[in-house]
């Protein structure tokens, strides 16, 4: 693969509401530090490679970047970064933050916010990134209890036009029906990836069905998650990278992309490298026989 001359492009494109992205995003988790995102001895990224790299992203084309006020680490926080990087924004760039949890200024973790504090975070991702209104906020949540009364809270602000769509994430297919009854949902941010169980490809399925895009996050970490990819790859995974002359990480990524044309890829970085890697895994093909032998690898992960 060519990767420096390949751009977001390649993977195609679809509508986040009426806004349409390039089906190769970036994932900001990942910018404001070294190492694990959220651990305690978080290091600072270097903050001119940060700005370079995002800057970078947009050269190359991805026009729909992920974010949210608790990606920060001591020093660097992802939306500060993005709105000295890339501000003022072009035309077509779409930037999805989400709320929900909260970390307070050392780092430690929140209650989830309630109907009411949903408003402060909206306003505080507003603040931060520059912005009279939010493109895309996904609730995300933890648990299987009921997300009326907070979805509805969003909903009030997307009335309000400090929100312009509305989405989900870490959710189960009953809140998405709750939350369609309340209000319209562009997408649905879940852990995706080889290793997917039935249920969780059924979930992506039915997003494809209602056109409702599906935004897999750690789809190449994996059971890494925050941590990042680990290093046991399947030998299937290995073999197939090895006759495309990519990494496994690539190979991960372009399997899940391979899921459905409804499905957005937002991997993170704060490599340039890498950054231009995984832009190139768009025009990644893989077969229906390495599709074949990549499914083997599905299994009970819920």
């Amino acid at each position: 693969m060519t990767s420096q001359t390949i751009t977001a492009a390649a993977a195609g494109t679809f509508k986040l509401g009426d806004l349409t992205v390039n089906r190769v995003g970036f994932g900001a988790m990942r910018l404001p530090q070294h190492g694990e995102a959220f651990a305690d001895d978080a290091v600072p990224r270097d903050r001119d490679q940060a700005i370079r790299v995002l800057r970078r992203a947009v050269e190359l084309g991805v026009n729909h970047i992920d974010t949210a006020a608790f990606y920060f680490s001591p020093l660097r926080s992802a939306n500060e970064l993005i709105n000295h990087a890339l501000a003022p924004y072009p035309d077509d760039l779409v930037i999805t933050t989400k709320v929900g949890p909260g970390r307070d200024p050392s780092g430690q973790w929140l209650a989830h916010a309630t109907p009411e504090q949903l408003r402060g975070q909206v306003e505080e991702n507003l603040r931060q990134l520059g912005r009279d209104h939010l493109d895309v906020v996904n609730l995300r949540i933890v648990g299987t209890d009921s997300i009326a009364e907070r979805f509805g809270a969003l909903a009030e602000l997307r009335e309000a036009g400090l929100i312009r769509h509305l989405g989900l994430s870490n959710i189960r297919p009953h809140h998405l029906a709750e939350a369609q009854s309340i209000a319209p949902v562009v997408c649905v941010q879940n852990m995706y990836g080889i290793g997917a169980s039935p249920e969780q490809k059924e979930f992506l399925d039915l997003c494809g069905e209602r056109r409702i895009a599906f935004v897999p996050f750690y789809s190449i970490a994996g059971a890494g998650r925050t941590a990042g990819a680990t290093t046991d790859d399947s030998p299937e995974v290995r073999t197939i990278a090895r006759a495309h002359g990519v990494s496994a990480a690539q190979i991960r990524l372009a399997w899940t992309l391979h899921q459905g044309s409804h499905v957005l890829a937002i991997p993170g970085t704060g490599d340039l490298d890498h950054l231009v890697q995984n832009v190139a895994v768009g025009s990644l093909r893989l077969s229906e026989e390495e599709l074949i032998a990549l499914d083997p690898l599905h299994h009970e992960t819920a």
